[in-house]
């Protein structure tokens, strides 16, 4: 290693001050660069460990400079300190070369950002590669020089034990992802050693309770592994689940007498004799030069304390582990192990919510409608899973819904009120009601939510939550369509043209009651091959363009999409196009492609509300009937149906009446509809009784049956199997 001379008392460069200071703690004669090969040797030892005593520490605390010209290249160097040795910064080599690769870019980024503005970067903890292999924690700042051209100074402090302690910890606590938070404690650990690994407990892993005292086979996965290379085969790598007689022994070696504590295992000969078996040596030691290693059990405080994993340290043989460092290595792992617990519990809160919204993914269409789901959850370092929802389900009438909801808020309290809207929206669908019904429904729930006293979820709020639901009806190819707040879906009709349906503004459920509008329905010509695409705001905000463009975007993507594609995989083309790589919001899409009822296939007849409307109607299915050659049971029953439906029609309501028929996968369904508003009951009467006598034999005769309303009155369906 290149060293200067005693730098000029007139120089005022950052390198030559740094120097000065230098100048005053290390002995003359005492550096590290001028030592030969047997001192090189003895150095060894001492050459990546963090100091024991005030004493030493006196020395390897110490301050190192480094210039550096504009192409990043090394032009002066004073690393004279022994804990600098191995530190290969030969003059006019890339000072990049001292980095482990993975933090090459981020560190040449900073360095290219202090040569073009000036402003210094400081106190960053970095890790140095020495020639061996072997790494230094140090805490580096980055100068300028006094002129442009002279390149700058970067200036470097080994780290303290105790400041290294303090800068682990507070590395470890920035990610509640349980690989990040698994892979930083590793990552400090290496400070200690020239391998660490992180062993978790496969409940911990998925987030699952933990207990002291664990039930069944013992089962530990490798959360994670530094420095990133090439291992040997059978090494277990992160991922990757522990051998089971692997797992029983360090589960074993850290639940000593039934009590979590650390051990070491000193040297080559020890380990085999430990692990015993070839599969298990190749499974845990992680190279031919790895000898010793110190096992720290991530123990989480308690009665009984909990084992949530094992951290391992793997050092050389010429490498032997001091009391002190142990002491070192136990008190960082136990100052992190409520992170990996928190981590856990991210997870648990993370899987539980993303069941819930997979859950709630459409499964099916039908015939007469395609549908096509994608659900992408924000990434690890966002504020969790939010509350995007997304179903559709068929009507008992022939219909189907499509309910796209966005629940304000992350996190189990979001899931709660989004699984609570879902199922409410789909029973009031069901139960016939309007969809501008339903979101007066909707409203009102969120209104009570909101109260923490008596709300299902108190000390979270909903207010500002959207809703869009869609009804398609596959007879006249239409679509209803009613929204809350939420972004307008995109319709693409047949010949390819793709664009936002208009919807009236409104601001969303659980506004206060000055701001509340009435919910509207909106009703669209929506032909065979027509695509409709709901949505959230995940999937179409980007800070850098307006909210009309992000649509924009959408209607041009979805306009792709040629009828012979795979809708599903259409879907997440679409997804992949649009959606952020790091996503600070989910991203849900539904895809609805509709096919409708062909033409043949259904029938509709207007009668007036006379005494001769049931043998009118009659002639009419039975006609029909005979074209669709129905078995003659079928028909017997669907005449009986269709007379006692327009009976009741003629006897209770006004008006004209409607009767539809229509031919439906392996049945017929049959529509009665009239201006009446009575809702028909089936009351406790028997058949004898002349109030309810028809729709006992409704009853009697159809699989299912019920009631829509509409704006002119209500429709009578049931549905009889062929």
């Amino acid at each position: 290693m290149d060293s200067t001379s005693s730098p000029s008392p007139s120089s005022s460069s950052p390198f030559d001050l740094v120097s000065s200071a230098l100048g005053r703690y290390i002995p003359r004669g005492g550096g590290a660069a001028g030592a030969g090969p047997a001192d090189a040797e003895g150095e060894r030892t001492t050459r990546h460990r963090l100091p024991d005593d005030p004493a030493a520490g006196r020395q390897d605390q110490i301050l190192g400079a480094v210039n550096l010209d504009r192409d990043l290249r090394i032009t002066r160097c004073n690393l004279e300190a022994p804990v600098f040795a191995g530190l290969d910064a030969e003059i006019g080599s890339p000072f990049v070369d001292l980095l482990p690769r993975g933090d090459v870019p981020t560190v040449t980024r900073r360095l290219r950002q202090v040569l073009e503005t000036g402003d210094a970067h400081v106190a960053r903890i970095q890790r140095l590669r020495r020639g061996d292999g072997s790494e230094l924690v140090v805490s580096m700042s980055i100068l300028p020089a006094a002129l442009p051209q002279e390149g700058l100074t970067v200036s470097v402090i080994a780290m303290a034990r105790r400041l290294h302690l303090y800068a682990a910890e507070t590395a470890i606590g920035t990610s509640l992802d349980i690989g990040e938070t698994a892979q930083s404690l590793a990552r400090s650990l290496l400070a200690w050693g020239d391998v660490a690994a992180i062993d978790l407990d496969f409940a911990v892993w998925t987030g699952e309770g933990v207990t002291g005292q664990p039930q069944g086979r013992i089962r530990l996965r490798r959360a994670a592994l530094v420095p990133d290379r090439a291992w040997p085969d059978g090494y277990v790598t992160p991922g990757d689940d522990l051998p089971s007689d692997a797992s029983r022994l360090l589960a074993q070696a850290v639940r000593r007498d039934d009590a979590p504590q650390a051990i070491v295992i000193p040297d080559r000969e020890a380990v085999e004799r430990v692990l015993g078996s070839p599969r298990v040596m190749r499974a845990l030691v992680p190279g031919d030069r790895s000898a010793g290693v110190a096992c720290i059990p991530l123990v989480l405080e308690g009665a009984p304390p909990v084992v949530l994993g094992v951290a391992e340290v793997w050092r050389r043989a010429d490498c032997p582990f001091r009391d002190s460092e142990l002491l070192d290595l136990q008190e960082l792992v136990a100052r992190t192990a409520h992170h990996v617990d928190l981590a856990r519990q991210h997870q648990r809160e993370h899987t539980q919510v993303l069941a819930l919204q997979r859950r709630l993914l459409p499964r099916t269409g039908g015939d007469t409608i395609e549908i096509a789901s994608v659900y992408q959850p924000a990434t690890p370092d966002s504020a969790g899973v939010g509350g995007d929802w997304v179903n559709s389900f068929p009507l008992p009438d022939g219909r189907t819904a499509l309910v796209v909801g966005d629940v304000v808020g992350h996190g189990l309290g979001a899931a709660a009120t989004m699984g609570q809207l879902s199922t409410e929206a789909r029973a009031l669908l069901s139960a016939g009601l309007a969809p501008d019904e339903v979101l007066e429904h909707l409203d009102e729930t969120v209104t009570l939510l909101d109260d923490a006293e008596s709300g299902l979820a108190a000390g979270y709020s909903a207010l500002g939550s959207t809703c869009c639901i869609a009804l398609y009806d596959p007879v006249s190819h239409r679509v209803a369509l009613s929204s809350a707040g939420h972004l307008p879906p995109v319709l693409v009709s047949p010949d390819g043209h793709a664009g936002p349906l208009v919807v009236r503004p409104h601001p969303g459920l659980g506004a206060e009651f000055a701001l509340r509008e009435p919910f509207d329905v909106h009703t669209y010509d929506a032909p065979p091959g027509s695509l409709l695409a709901l949505y959230t705001d995940g999937l179409v905000e980007d800070p850098a363009v307006s909210i009309d463009e992000g649509i924009g975007r959408l209607a041009d993507a979805v306009s792709t999409v040629h009828p012979w594609d795979s809708l599903q995989q259409a879907a997440r083309h679409v997804v992949s196009a649009l959606a952020p790589v790091h996503q600070r919001d989910d991203v849900t899409l539904l895809l609805a492609r509709m096919i409708g009822y062909r033409k043949g296939d259904t029938a509709t007849w207007r009668l007036p509300a006379r005494y001769d409307a049931p043998a009118r109607a009659r002639s009419y299915v039975a006609a029909l009937l005979r074209q669709w050659r129905t078995r003659d049971d079928t028909r017997d029953k669907v005449l009986l149906l269709v007379s006692e439906l327009v009976t009741n029609a003629v006897r209770f309501a006004t008006g004209p009446i409607t009767v539809r028929l229509i031919r439906a996968g392996h049945g017929v369904l049959c529509e009665v509809g009239d201006t009446g508003n009575g809702r028909p009951r089936l009351g406790g009467g028997g058949l004898l009784d002349d109030g309810g006598r028809g729709l006992h034999i409704v009853h009697r005769l159809t699989t299912r049956w019920g009631v829509r309303w509409t704006d002119t009155g209500k429709v009578v369906w049931a549905e009889i199997t062929r």
